[in-house]
């Protein structure tokens, strides 16, 4: 709980036990008035006992943290020291309503701690022992225990309505926070995955090559080994960029690469851009699609040949790759594949499309630049 829902919950105990305060000093009047000892003795025994468990079970209703268990001993108490009451602090007083005055307060409580249908029941029978407790009118008791009861209960009631308030609009933020931290871990996650997921596809391919190549071509094969190299410290350097937070998408940069890739794979590539910087916001996603469509092509497929053009058409930037090895495989079953990325795209108002026809597999991605 942070500092502001604190000092909220230290005013409404203190507005809480303010409101209540009544069923300490107001039955101490009896108390003064009476002449024997011994009911002098029991009634403060009896005051001091219900304003104790009066005070946990107000402690009780502002305290969202507290198990169940202890919320049913704090009713229980108060239920106890209620009943305890009547003996002790009935007889004292004289004809001063000592007791009415502790009836009041149970009224008061009743409403927040209990049903509604419950708390009308208690309420009767608590107004029925007011009346026979007190020596004077039954009117005067009943004036006390029902309308300065119903007074306590209505602003008890209200204190709680702004309390419970404040507790969802706690929760509610918490909330936002754990949901705000969950899509941080999923984006860190698409990063990962369209990012390692690319490089490793390749290391895989370029490894399998290698080690082809080995009896047959020493001089090829080597050459291969360093590409592996290479391509494993440029994946380390960008898995710590992107736990760092820092990765800067350069898509011409992945463009160019990825060409290289491809046609050291043995499938002839050609790509087309528009001259000009990309902006950020645009080859980020650009990028994951590129990337996927990439690694579809070395891992799922038979090509020969793939085109990647991207080009603009006013505020929007669009993306196809096209290659001719369409077949019947798919992506494993751990892969977000191109159904995660066009979930990607859809949360910044872009669109993915793809296509197979003709022995032709197709990727379409069209972004929108911010206005």
């Amino acid at each position: 709980m942070h500092r502001q829902m604190r000092r909220a919950r230290v005013v409404t105990l203190v507005v809480l036990a303010a409101n209540g305060s009544m069923a300490l000093f107001l039955p101490s009047i009896g108390l003064w008035r009476e002449p024997g000892t011994v009911r002098i003795v029991l009634g403060a025994a009896g005051i001091l006992l219900f304003s104790v468990a009066q005070g946990f079970v107000l402690h009780a209703l502002v305290t969202p943290w507290l198990s169940a268990r202890s919320r049913r001993a704090a009713l229980l108490g108060f239920a106890a020291a209620s009943v305890a009451s009547v003996p002790l602090v009935g007889p004292a007083g004289g004809t001063w309503p000592s007791w009415a005055w502790l009836g009041a307060c149970i009224i008061g409580v009743l409403p927040v701690i209990t049903g509604k249908w419950t708390a009308a029941a208690l309420s009767a029978v608590t107004a029925a022992v007011a009346v026979l407790t007190t020596p004077g009118s039954a009117r005067d008791a009943l004036i006390i225990t029902v309308g300065v009861g119903a007074g306590i209960a209505a602003i008890n009631a209200l204190q709680l309505w702004f309390w419970e308030l404040l507790v969802q609009a706690e929760q509610g933020r918490a909330a936002q926070s754990r949901l705000a931290a969950g899509e941080e871990r999923l984006r860190f996650a698409r990063d990962m995955h369209d990012s390692l997921g690319h490089h490793l596809s390749v290391i895989a391919l370029k490894a399998e090559l290698a080690e082809r190549l080995a009896p047959v071509d020493p001089p090829r094969a080597a050459r291969e080994a360093a590409e592996v190299r290479g391509l494993a410290m440029s994946a380390l350097t960008e898995l710590r960029e992107v736990v760092h937070g820092h990765r800067q998408v350069d898509l011409r940069e992945q463009l160019t690469a990825i060409e290289q890739v491809l046609q050291s794979s043995g499938v002839r590539c050609t790509v087309q851009a528009p001259a000009g910087e990309l902006p950020a916001p645009i080859a980020g996603p650009l990028a994951a699609v590129l990337r996927e469509a990439s690694t579809n092509v070395l891992r799922h497929s038979r090509a020969a040949w793939c085109t990647i053009d991207l080009v603009r058409v006013g505020p929007e930037f669009m993306m196809t790759v096209v290659n001719d090895g369409a077949g019947d495989a798919g992506p494993d079953r751990h892969s977000q594949g191109l159904h995660g990325l066009a979930e990607r795209l859809a949360e910044s108002g872009g669109v993915l499309r793809t296509r197979a026809a003709d022995g032709r597999f197709t990727v379409e991605a069209v972004v929108r630049s911010a206005p």
